[in-house]
């Protein structure tokens, strides 16, 4: 299980990429994005096929932020996640959100061989103060059955 230290040193970020933005708007990826932002986060949207999203300038990939965020958000399958997480270790990125669903051991595994720091196995809008109703419930949910990271 993952601690809540890591998971308030992530939100302690002020600067964050979030890899999953899609073009049409509609991938829970967009989600994020506009949640962060609202919290007043920077936000970094990566998207190799995409110039600008949502008026934000968007990146083709993790490289292009080196030393511009602090953490970066992963909302994207398994498989491509694993491929991005040494990009990420060489962009300087050391605090990493799997979000839930793009997360694998093997993902998780090669941020601790790289040496970055992981949440993963929760979702970010449930920690993201404020939290929505919907989020706010499945966090007290959690914290119910002791499924919180402490």
């Amino acid at each position: 299980m993952v601690s809540k230290a890591t998971v308030d040193e992530f939100l302690s970020c002020r600067r964050i990429a979030v890899i999953g933005v899609s073009r049409s708007g509609k991938k829970f990826g967009n989600s994020v994005f506009k949640e962060l932002r609202s919290k007043g986060y920077e936000v970094y949207p990566v998207n190799q096929y995409a110039g600008e999203i949502e008026g934000t300038k968007c990146y083709t990939d993790l490289k292009a932020l080196k030393g511009m965020v602090d953490g970066a958000v992963f909302v994207i399958p398994p498989d491509q996640t694993e491929k991005l997480i040494a990009e990420a270790a060489s962009a300087g990125i050391g605090l990493i959100w799997l979000q839930r669903g793009s997360e694998s051991s093997n993902a998780i595994k090669l941020c601790s061989d790289y040496g970055l720091k992981a949440v993963y196995g929760e979702c970010i809008l449930m920690f993201a103060e404020p939290a929505a109703f919907f989020h706010r419930m499945h966090k007290g949910f959690n914290r119910l059955t002791g499924r919180l990271p402490k």
